[in-house]
């Protein structure tokens, strides 16, 4: 018979994958290539069975997040897929997205006129083991609404990005919350022009995990930390004001 250690670790360890926290594949550890930022979360693993939710309270923090579950995106359609993206106003260039490794002919992009059916879409589409993964630009979302969004992709595995523009705060059964804000990026040596993008991560809420803060490029199709501190965007233009 086992030993209550061990069946209190299977049940634990039953629980994470319901949560969306699944062990990675041996032959690739750190299949979206986050580095450190694996560590914040149970086991060392990005959940990505399970509903994320970005904030973000200035346009350029908008754009920033975008660009970043681009990246993320493109780790998870390694293999093939689409991503369903669905929003009231949509604000993201489609061959854009070339940018961070993702084709935008596989991306659908859902722009409807009302949020109440963005959050429709998104609980149906998430239902639909076909896709990749889910984007959903919302403004309002309740813990009713989340949690209908998490059943849904606890039978399907599909994971959610939900980007929330000056969104007020309220409980939902989000996995995780973010905040991503622009950095000065930083010419390569000999070269002329702007940088690689660069991008102030943080990590606000993590379930049974630890909050943290990354500053983090997109260069070479991945994503790469930067060791040295910069300053947000916002805060050179204060100080340049």
């Amino acid at each position: 018979m086992p030993a209550k250690a061990e069946i209190f670790d299977r049940l634990r360890k039953e629980m994470l994958q319901l949560q969306g926290f699944r062990a990675p594949l041996a032959a690739g550890g750190d299949p979206l290539g986050l580095g450190r930022i694996n560590s914040a979360f149970p086991n060392g693993v990005f959940p990505q069975a399970a509903v994320h939710e970005f904030v973000c309270a200035a346009p350029e923090e908008g754009a920033a997040t975008s660009a970043f579950i681009t990246g993320l995106l493109s780790g998870i359609m390694k293999e093939g897929g689409a991503v369903l993206w669905a929003g009231t106003g949509r604000r993201v260039y489609p061959p854009a997205l070339r940018a961070f490794g993702v084709r935008p002919e596989r991306v659908l992009f859902l722009d409807l006129k009302k949020e109440k059916d963005v959050c429709w879409a998104l609980g149906e589409a998430l239902r639909c083991g076909a896709l990749s993964a889910v984007v959903g630009e919302l403004k309002d979302l309740d813990f009713t609404g989340s949690r209908r969004f998490q059943l849904a992709i606890e039978s399907s595995g599909v994971p959610c990005f939900l980007l929330r523009r000056n969104a007020r705060a309220a409980a939902t059964t989000a996995v995780a919350r973010w905040r991503v804000a622009p950095l000065q990026s930083v010419p390569e040596e000999g070269l002329p022009g702007i940088g690689h993008p660069r991008w102030r991560v943080q990590l606000l809420k993590a379930r049974n995990g630890r909050p943290g803060s990354w500053d983090v490029e997109w260069r070479g199709g991945a994503f790469r930390e930067v060791l040295q501190q910069v300053a947000p965007v916002a805060r050179l233009h204060r100080k340049a004001g």
